[in-house]
C-alpha cells in the first residue's frame, strides 16, 4: 500500500511518533534517527527490546548520529518536541498525563523490559489521534496488543511490511489481530518519516 493523502495529514496531526521493534530493528531505527528532520515538531520514542543488565553503546550510538537532541529516558523527565527518547534497559516507560516520563520495574512482558506493549498502552491513553506508531522486524509478538490499542483510541497505525522484517513475527502478530491500520514497505515508512 502506497503512502496515500490521509496517512500524510494524519502524520502532520501527529504529537508524537513510537517507534518499535526488537531483532532486525536496529539498522532501521539507527537510519530513522539520522533521517529526522530537527525541527520535525514531535517527540520520538524508541522502544526496543535491549539485553539485560548490558552496558549498551547504543545510546552513544545513536546520539552521535542523531539529527535532533537524543535522551535516554529517566524517571519524571518532561516529554519535548523536537526530542529522541530511548528506552532505558530493564524498565518499562509510561507516559503520563501530566505530560511526564515514569519508569516502572514491574514484570517483563514477552520476556522484554522495556515492553513495546506497555508503552504503546500508555500512550494510547494519553495522546489518542495525535500519535503515529511504527512496529518493525522482531522475533515475538511484543507490540501487536499495544498497537490495537493505539488505533482503538484513532492513533495512526503502522507496520513495516513482513517482506521487508528481518523478523517476520513482530509485524505480522499486529497484522493478525487487525492493529496495523496500514502496512508499508521499508521505503515508504522512510519517505513518510522524511516528510517532517
Amino acid at each position: 500500500m502506497a503512502i496515500n493523502n490521509i496517512i500524510i495529514e494524519r502524520w502532520h496531526n501527529s504529537d508524537i511518533v513510537l517507534l518499535g521493534g526488537s531483532a532486525g530493528a536496529f539498522k532501521l531505527l539507527f537510519r530513522v534517527i539520522k533521517c529526522l528532520s530537527p525541527d520535525l515538531g514531535k517527540t520520538v520514542i524508541i522502544i526496543i527490546h535491549r539485553k539485560r543488565n548490558f552496558l549498551s553503546e547504543m545510546e552513544k550510538l545513536f546520539a552521535k548520529n542523531a539529527t535532533m537532541k537524543l535522551n535516554e529516558i529517566t524517571d519524571k523527565e518532561p516529554v519535548k518536541k523536537n526530542t529522541i527518547y530511548i528506552a532505558p534497559a530493564n524498565y518499562h516507560i509510561l507516559i503520563e498525563k501530566s505530560g511526564h516520563f515514569s519508569l516502572d520495574v514491574s514484570e517483563d512482558v514477552w520476556y522484554s523490559k522495556p515492553s513495546i506493549d506497555v508503552a504503546f498502552e500508555s500512550a494510547a491513553d494519553v495522546y489518542k489521534d495525535r500519535c503515529t506508531a511504527i512496529l518493525f522486524s522482531g522475533a515475538n509478538q511484543d507490540g501487536a496488543q499495544g498497537l490495537l490499542q493505539l488505533r482503538n483510541n484513532g492513533s495512526l497505525t503502522i507496520v513495516q511490511h513482513p517482506k521487508d522484517a528481518e523478523m517476520t513475527h513482530m509485524p505480522q502478530a499486529a497484522i493478525n489481530i487487525g492493529a496495523a491500520e496500514y502496512i508499508l514497505r521499508t521505503e515508504e515508512i522512510f519517505e513518510l518519516l522524511e516528510m517532517g
